[in-house]
């Protein structure tokens, strides 16, 4: 049977963006629930911090559970989860209900990211692959904006348990989807054991191109979120002294820059995807260089959306050399860089928060760009491109 590539990838950027919405959802929350359950804006935060903690646990396991069971299979069992999860949680009636439910959320999101690249990989041909991905990775970073904005909105006109509710509604149509839609593909190991493919992350860091790559994963989104949180201060500061609803506007903008991910499949066919992901660190790289460069908001604005952009270029090509070189350890492979990306993540609000105690805005967007300059230079050191080894996936 004719595979519908247009509607897998539709359904796999829609689950990607639901998904990871979770993820942002209790950022607005936080002063909500500081005051709902009479805790301190930190202990609020945790909300946030226990999910990465089962978030992260998750994408080491899930890759290597895929590997023995089946991709689809596992994505549906975690969007099941995700569903009844996200009920109880808009039932929490105290604050250890949330944290304990948060984490177990966020371990349950984790069956969906390192398993859907996998799949992508192993279920489109080498032509079509970077661009599955390229959709797929403008889900995961739509879904900073659009977990922040739903989150925001909902809240405000039906409280903060209205938000869980409308995420298990979202959950139980996408089992739906994933169900009709997304063909189930072959299991890649049947016999072997769990433990067998965790086995592998000792060879997997032991592969220097490997390792290139996740150095690229680790400062990639760091940035992407320290950019944010260190612009958020300054046009919220007494240079631009913007109110929060502003700040969302601008925020929301740059969903315009995520819009060329999709496009980084052609640019790879016709230029190779190592070039794609040096050319996007480079793009990025120097627009975080130029944000300090003059206190004007339109330029602000204009150079944050071509930072953007370079991420969204570089996040699909990169997936698709990870899955190049994991070989037939690929789902553990995607699993590990899934981590270290989010690793990366959770580190850049405390990362941007130190820079900026440093020194001004311009030294610590200066300093954001040495670091993903690191990165542009590991991507540097990487050797072959997808498109000479077409049998992965």
């Amino acid at each position: 049977m004719a595979r519908n590539y247009s509607l897998m990838t539709a359904v796999l950027c829609w689950s990607g963006l639901a998904v990871m919405s979770s993820l942002y959802v209790t950022i607005p929350l936080t002063a909500l629930f500081a005051g709902h359950f009479g805790v301190t804006m930190t202990q609020a935060a945790a909300a946030g911090s226990v999910y990465s903690l089962g978030f992260a646990a998750g994408c080491l396991v899930y890759g290597a559970v895929s590997d023995k069971y089946g991709r689809r299979k596992v994505i549906v069992i975690g969007l099941i989860a995700l569903t009844f999860v996200s009920l109880l949680l808009g039932t929490a009636d105290s604050f250890s209900s949330i944290i304990a439910l948060r984490c177990l959320q966020g371990a349950a999101a984790a069956t969906f990211s390192p398993v859907a690249l996998a799949y992508a990989v192993e279920m489109y041909p080498p032509e079509k692959r970077v661009t599955a991905i390229g959709f797929i990775s403008t889900g995961f970073l739509v879904a900073g904006i659009v977990g922040q904005v739903v989150s925001s909105l909902i809240s405000e006109l039906y409280g903060w348990n209205a938000v869980f509710y409308l995420l298990a509604a979202v959950y139980a149509a996408t089992v739906m989807l994933v169900l009709r839609l997304l063909p189930k593909g072959e299991i890649q190991n049947a016999s072997a054991r769990i433990s067998e493919p965790l086995a592998q992350i000792g060879k997997v860091f032991g592969q220097k191109q490997l390792v290139f790559c996740y150095i690229v994963a680790l400062v990639l989104l760091m940035t992407f979120v320290s950019m944010y949180t260190v612009l958020g201060s300054y046009l919220t500061g007494p240079e631009f002294g913007l109110n929060s609803r502003q700040v969302l506007y601008i925020r929301s903008a740059g969903v315009l820059g995520m819009l060329v991910s999709p496009f980084a499949g052609r640019l790879a066919r016709r230029f190779g995807v190592r070039t794609v992901l040096r050319g996007g660190l480079l793009v990025a790289a120097a627009s975080l260089a130029a944000m300090g460069v003059t206190p004007d908001l339109s330029f602000l604005v204009c150079v944050s959306l071509v930072f953007v952009a370079g991420i969204a270029l570089s996040v699909p090509s990169l997936i698709a050399l990870v899955g190049q070189w994991g070989g037939k350890a690929r789902g553990i492979a995607v699993s590990v860089y899934t981590f270290i990306l989010f690793a990366g993540t959770s580190v850049g609000p405390v990362l941007s928060v130190r820079l900026m105690q440093m020194g001004s805005y311009s030294l610590t967007f200066a300093l954001l760009a040495l670091i993903l300059g690191a990165g542009l230079l590991a991507a540097c050191l990487i050797r072959g491109d997808a498109s000479e080894k077409t049998t992965a996936g």
